[in-house]
């Protein structure tokens, strides 16, 4: 049995927040899920508006990444609440929850990437590599790839600890997988995705920034083409979102290290994490990808409008009405 899970256990067991500090915890994680919840939802409705963007690999990327988010975001917000009304769930139930809470997010950060680097460094061939066809089938190998280091920790279990799959537990993966080789597999496997993920995302800035370089600047569209790497690849925010899959990928064995030395402050520690990983992410890449992208903008600020404009004309109607 893993030594952390142990603790985390044990950490769970003597920390307990007062009624105010889990109501105002609470109550900030279900506004934060909203107002996100309510720029996620805007977004794809722009996506579906528009043939320009459901027509175009790049946005194709970009809008699967935010739903990913928003279904996520709602996991693990509602797994958050849930976790304040039952400390402990049945084991099978918190398994099949933590399989749907994958980390597809950079990875399709790097895809969205490469796109970048082959529309900008291969112009000519860009019609004939970046096809929607192609597109789906790399968004679908990146769920499949990181849906199945979850499913193997569940066949390692089912194997050499079936006994787990009856009893609750509080819902962590720690606590679910215990199995000392689930460890060093997941160690292994999120080295390899992360180093992946960042030597992509460097290597494509690094190339696209000596293409733009190299080029004429007197070009219009090398300047629209620099205007796009400065704005996706920016450096301050490259470094911040490799930061952040960095936090994603350390935060289990970091938050039991943390735990361990201050059991009693456990569900703040938790809180924390939760904020850093599922809460920051979520909010910085629509952001990035979305409002500041000049194309998507123009339309996603027009439906905004429009969206007030016909709420405030519908108050003056109603309150007609009622009169």
């Amino acid at each position: 049995i893993n030594t952390s899970s142990t603790l985390t256990e044990g950490a769970v067991a003597v920390s307990k927040d007062s009624f105010s500090n889990a109501l105002t915890k609470n109550i900030m994680a279900m506004l934060v899920w909203l107002a996100l919840s309510i720029i996620n939802s805007s977004m794809v409705h722009t996506f579906l508006r528009h043939s320009l963007f459901y027509e175009n690999p790049r946005y194709i990327m970009f809008i699967s990444m935010v739903i990913n988010d928003a279904l996520q975001l709602t996991l693990v917000t509602a797994l958050y609440v849930v976790s304040y009304i039952f400390r402990r769930i049945h084991a099978s139930v918190c398994c099949f929850l933590v399989i749907l809470t994958t980390r597809s997010t950079p990875l399709i950060l790097a895809g969205m990437a490469v796109e970048r680097y082959i529309s900008i460094c291969y112009p000519l061939h860009y019609s004939q590599m970046c096809t929607i066809p192609r597109t789906l089938l790399l968004i679908c190998a990146i769920l499949i790839l990181t849906a199945t280091p979850p499913v193997t920790d569940l066949l390692i279990t089912t194997v050499k600890d079936p006994s787990v799959f009856h009893t609750t537990i509080f819902c962590d993966h720690s606590l679910l997988f215990r199995d000392r080789s689930i460890y060093y597999k997941n160690c292994v496997f999120d080295g390899t995705y992360l180093s992946f993920v960042a030597l992509t995302l460097l290597y494509t800035y690094c190339k696209i920034m000596v293409t733009a370089q190299a080029a004429s600047t007197g070009l219009a569209s090398v300047k629209r083409a620099r205007n796009t790497i400065f704005l996706h690849y920016c450096v301050p925010v490259l470094l911040f979102q490799l930061l952040l899959c960095m936090l994603a990928f350390v935060v289990p064995s970091l938050q039991a290290a943390l735990i361990s030395l201050f059991p009693r402050l456990s569900l703040e520690i938790r809180y924390i994490f939760f904020l850093l990983v599922y809460i920051i992410p979520r909010f910085l890449s629509p952001v990035i990808y979305g409002f500041r992208d000049e194309l998507f903008r123009k339309y996603w600020t027009r439906y905004l409008a429009c969206r007030g404009h016909s709420i405030i004309r519908v108050r003056p109607l109603l309150l007609k009405v009622n009169l």
